[in-house]
């Protein structure tokens, strides 16, 4: 027997070995994947579906109305915006301060109003649009976190079948505007995760060269996340939430990406190297945005406080070094808080359609923005007619929701899935912050930003039902499509059966009952 020979002794070899550990995967491996190739294939998917899905917003925009009016809470923000073409960009306001939201989102109705004129496709077209746009948004970030053409197209049927992104896309107020920055936000933001990974996937060989790993320049996807974050606060204040949620979610996915990259202490190298372009990025970025939304106002004699300095403020003290125009800002804002702050449901007098957040995720408590029944139903064939648009949200869809965010918390716990922990985030900026104070007046058509997130949940949990095309077996493969067929089926069946109640049409008295499938719908 030679010498480097194991010794046999019956049948156990005696000085073997022990295998070897398996080699640590390639940083490059460990980065991820590079996005699907079908680079044409899937943008002609997305517009397509954003074409059917702009048809179905547009299609009979005006209507309904009040008797030519604004319905609903139209009736604060149209006339708002149609005294802000008058008045070079600001609202009138004499005697009261009921402006309650900062004016982008009333900008932007005034476009469509100079546009179209005041009538209810001027006042509504800016919506429409906006909702158009988001179903391009929604199929092209699921492709992105999925790595599948066919999810990203599911996600766009399911958010064009989502009765609360349909009708908010056809009236004239601003929630589906903040929902078309958040969105936007979100989709740049995963862009810049895959940026950072292809940067640090690059330079792979000299990550070694620092314990921090390297610093990796201006990331102009993340800086573009902060511009579109600052415009959704411009909307409504409630975009601060994705702005803090986004902030943490940027930090984690740093320290990860640079451990993914080996990267020796990854925590200190992202603290380092990405924390203060980070803050430049999603705190100063946003602010300076939300100001600029302020044009026409810092550029308004008239503007409501626009000189509160000087006449309910004074002009020394303390922060007598800060513009005289930005305290004005802050002396408003604060009168606007303090109208928010006081919104509080009255004792025994609740608004009929208000909710609480707990109804919210699988819609149980919908709002109805316009009713009428009678023989004088435009449109009506029979001896009596109903029309009513209500804010629903496709059952199909929402209420599924809570096992669909279990299950995507259960992934994000026990398989590190980045992907359900940024729609979960999403998700959660829209929905948590509202439990702060449950005294305080809410209504279900606040879950506007958060239904796309509902819809890519509900994708990314239907990528797992349909199992990874290369390791599944083809009956498993098969009998995954069938149940992903007949949810998006039952999705869209749904919609379809709901559809006259979120555009109005006229409908018999029984119909109308026959839509109204819970006690809390009527």
């Amino acid at each position: 027997m030679e010498d480097d020979e194991p010794e046999v002794i019956g049948a156990v070899t005696v000085g073997t070995p022990p295998p070897l550990r398996p080699p640590e995967p390639d940083p490059v491996v460990r980065l991820g994947p590079p996005p699907p190739t079908d680079t044409a294939r899937s943008w002609l998917l997305a517009i397509t579906l954003a074409v059917l899905g702009g048809v179905l917003r547009f299609a009979g925009l005006g209507h309904p109305t009040d008797a030519g009016t604004p319905v609903f809470d139209e009736k604060h923000y149209v006339p708002q915006a149609w005294q802000m073409l008058r008045n070079g960009g600001v609202e009138d306001n004499p005697g009261y301060e009921l402006v309650a939201h900062p004016p982008l989102g009333k900008q932007l109705i005034a476009l469509g109003e100079w546009l179209f004129g005041y009538d209810p496709v001027g006042w509504r077209v800016a919506a429409a649009f906006c909702g158009t746009l988001m179903i391009l948004m929604i199929v092209r970030v699921a492709r992105r976190l999925t790595g599948s053409t066919l999810l990203g197209g599911i996600a766009g049927v399911l958010l064009i079948c989502d009765g609360v992104s349909h009708v908010q896309s056809r009236v004239g107020m601003l929630d589906v505007f903040q929902a078309f920055f958040v969105l936007a936000a979100f989709c740049t933001l995963v862009r810049d995760r895959d940026d950072v990974r292809q940067r640090l996937a690059a330079v792979a060989d000299r990550i070694g060269d620092s314990p921090f790993g390297p610093p990796l320049g201006v990331r102009w996807w993340r800086l573009a996340t902060g511009v579109l974050l600052g415009l959704a606060c411009g909307v409504k204040w409630s975009g601060l939430y994705w702005v803090a949620f986004f902030g943490v979610l940027v930090v984690l996915w740093d320290v990860s990406a640079r451990r993914a990259a080996g990267v020796a202490r990854p925590w200190v190298g992202a603290l380092r190297r990405d924390l203060a372009p980070a803050l430049w990025s999603l705190l100063a970025v946003p602010v300076l945005t939300y100001l600029n939304c302020w044009w026409a106002w810092f550029g308004s004699e008239v503007g409501i406080d626009r000189h509160a300095v000087g006449n309910q403020v004074g002009t020394g003290g303390a922060w007598s070094v800060v513009p005289a125009a930005l305290r004005s800002l802050w002396y408003y804002s604060g009168h606007v808080l303090d109208f928010h702050e006081s919104l509080d449901t009255p004792a025994g007098h609740p608004h009929p359609w208000e909710s609480k957040p707990w109804t919210w995720p699988m819609g149980l408590r919908p709002m109805l923005y316009y009713y009428e029944s009678s023989a004088s139903v435009n449109g009506c064939d029979a001896t009596e007619c109903t029309s009513a648009v209500m804010l629903v949200g496709t059952p199909a869809l929402w209420w599924p929701a809570i096992p669909v965010l279990a299950w995507g918390i259960w992934r994000t716990l026990t398989r590190a899935d980045w992907r359900y922990a940024a729609v979960l985030v999403g998700y959660a900026a829209g929905f948590l912050p509202w439990f702060v104070n449950i005294d305080r007046q809410m209504y279900f058509f606040y879950m506007t930003p958060v239904a796309p997130f509902l819809v890519l949940a509900t994708v990314l949990v239907m990528g797992d039902v349909l199992g990874r095309a290369r390791r599944a077996r083809s009956e498993r493969r098969r009998t995954g499509l069938l149940v992903v067929g007949l949810w998006v089926g039952a999705v869209v069946a749904n919609f379809a059966w709901l559809w006259p109640i979120l555009v109005g049409l006229p409908i018999t008295p029984e119909h109308w009952q026959a839509e109204l499938w819970l006690p809390s719908w009527r």
